[in-house]
């Protein structure tokens, strides 16, 4: 039997051959077939024989077999394969040349080989014990050089911009117009005989009530519940009662950390909090005066109810609940003596993290915010303490980056956000003064990395503008990490701390160190030579003029 080798390629049988989708009829004939149609098939010739399935056929074809006949068979793979391939070249020529103009190829010139020597002894995260480790140098020591003349223009244009000018501070009215619930509630006098500031506030409700109900640190989150749980238990106790009327204290912190993140300060609070005379907050880091009173919960989530200052207060409640029993005593009473507790409270984004304030606060022409977190805590508390504790800027980033970068994770890619960044705050710089780019929410949250919260002494003199600078400790990192000891006789001291047992000094001193690195971070090592020695340009700046306001030279962190 004869069959057409378009149609029946694959031997039907006679009796099936009625099925052939293309023939569709039992007899075939070449200039009927609509695949044929009369032009010059080569029919082929089976026997009627079973034919095995790995039997090979060869069929002779005439020289001038049309060009669908060649896709059809084998030679149809290889064109398919050569076309891929060269869409394939055309498409990484396209890259390549395209990343090398922008300098931003994720694959390094084989050329270039380490024209800038890494540091072998790198700074870890904020760990004590991890800061005494060095970081070895990667063994290719591969780095992006032909990244560092093009980012270095980027960063002589953000030098050249850079003015340290001082802002205007706003009055008191101004503050009372911008919030004036918080006014109602906290009062501009405090009780004479404790060191924090204390008040006593009417309580209205009664046995059954339940004081924290609609706190919205613990309608939101679950692991504070069991704090609010044991709160609830114990309120009515602690309430003072004075002509058939309740009275609760409430209490401000005495002394904040303000600031930075990734620079030690949950190290610094766990071993304040040892000290027998210091309490914080039920929440290590409520994150009050920069984000939940303005509603911001998650910053990814958007903005929620705003939290009322009566939420932050409930937060010290354990911690009035001691001052009030010391006030209380028969003993303090007679003596008028001072009550040695004094609070704390450790949000390290208060220094720095003034970004909601564009959509609550009348926007200014310059772009830059009309208030800043510092104005209202200095209007209630003109005495407040204020700790700070820094580390190189250029680590701080590269830990920072590690903390809270979710997935695929590098030194590599690292540089590329790094890169993004500093293109990003240049053209901010080109339009707008260095105030209104550091404290612009847009451009924070644009930024692959925060290269803005290593600008300490933007931060610094904006607060300088409010507080004295004796009321400001500034503590560096490094000398934390090679001298707890020292360190922590600093913040004793500048807290007016009394004196310690050789016992408790050596429990608060010789206790290891808090907030390590993740151990799968630690396996990604240093930052790329180059990567480090732009951000050494970019921030020297700025260290310039915050060695210059500390009048110490540390904090140029030229040895790091």
């Amino acid at each position: 039997m004869r069959y057409c080798i378009n149609c029946c390629i694959h031997l039907l049988p006679n009796d099936l051959h009625r099925q052939c989708f293309r023939c569709r009829g039992p007899n075939h004939n070449n200039q009927k077939c609509p695949v044929c149609k009369g032009e010059n098939k080569i029919p082929l010739c089976a026997d009627s024989k079973q034919m095995k399935l790995l039997a090979v056929l060869e069929v002779r074809t005439d020289p001038s077999e049309s060009w669908n006949g060649f896709f059809c068979l084998r030679k149809g793979k290889l064109c398919s394969l050569i076309f891929g391939l060269l869409i394939m070249t055309l498409v990484m020529a396209s890259y390549i040349l395209t990343g090398a103009k922008h300098g931003l190829l994720l694959i390094p010139s084989p050329f270039h080989y380490g024209a800038f020597t890494s540091n072998p002894s790198l700074m870890d995260n904020e760990s004590l014990s991890d800061m005494k480790d060095h970081y070895q140098p990667s063994k290719m020591n591969i780095s992006y050089v032909k990244d560092y003349p093009s980012i270095k223009l980027i960063i002589d244009t953000i030098t050249s911009k850079i003015e340290f000018v001082t802002r205007q501070r706003p009055g008191l009215e101004e503050l009372r117009k911008q919030e004036p619930h918080m006014f109602s509630v906290i009062p501009n006098k405090f009780l004479p005989n404790s060191k924090n500031p204390c008040w006593y506030e009417e309580y209205r409700g009664n046995t059954t009530t339940d004081p924290y109900a609609t706190n919205s640190y613990a309608l939101y989150s679950k692991r504070f519940r069991t704090i609010f749980d044991y709160l609830r238990k114990v309120f009515w106790n602690h309430l003072y009662h004075y002509k058939d009327k309740h009275y609760r204290l409430r209490c401000l912190p005495r002394f904040y950390i303000i600031g930075q993140p990734k620079c030690g300060t949950t190290d610094l609070y766990d071993r304040l909090r040892l000290h027998p005379d210091v309490r914080f907050s039920a929440i290590k880091e409520p994150h009050w005066w920069t984000r939940k009173r303005f509603g911001i919960i998650r910053l990814r989530d958007g903005f929620h109810d705003r939290y009322p200052v009566e939420d932050y207060l409930d937060l010290f409640d354990l911690a009035a609940h001691q001052i009030q029993g010391v006030l209380q005593s028969e003993a303090a009473k007679e003596r008028g003596k001072m009550n040695s507790i004094i609070i704390g409270e450790a949000s390290a984004s208060t220094m720095w993290d003034n970004n909601a304030w564009i959509f609550f606060y009348d926007n200014s022409t310059e772009g830059e915010p009309p208030v800043l977190i510092q104005d209202f805590i200095h209007a209630f508390q003109p005495n407040a303490k204020l700790i700070i504790m820094l580390r190189d800027p250029v680590e701080r980033l590269y830990s920072d980056y590690l903390y809270f970068a979710s997935a695929n994770k590098s030194a590599e890619d690292f540089h590329e956000k790094v890169a993004e960044s500093l293109q990003l705050f240049e053209n901010c710089m080109l339009d707008y003064s260095l105030r209104a780019c550091v404290y612009n929410n847009t451009l924070n949250n644009a930024m692959p990395v925060r290269l803005q919260v290593g600008l300490y002494v933007v931060y610094l003199l904006d607060w300088l503008t409010v507080f004295d600078k004796d009321q400001i400790l500034v503590l560096r990192l490094e000398d934390h990490a090679s001298n707890v000891k020292y360190t922590m006789h600093m913040v004793f001291q500048f807290l007016d701390l009394g004196p310690l047992s050789e016992k408790q000094e050596a429990l608060i001193t010789k206790s290891p160190a808090s907030n390590t690195r993740r151990p799968e971070d630690r396996s990604l090592g240093p930052m790329l030579p180059t990567t480090k020695a732009i951000l050494r340009d970019f921030y020297r700046p700025f260290n310039t003029k915050l060695a210059q306001v500390l009048f110490d030279d540390a904090f140029l962190w030229k040895r790091t």
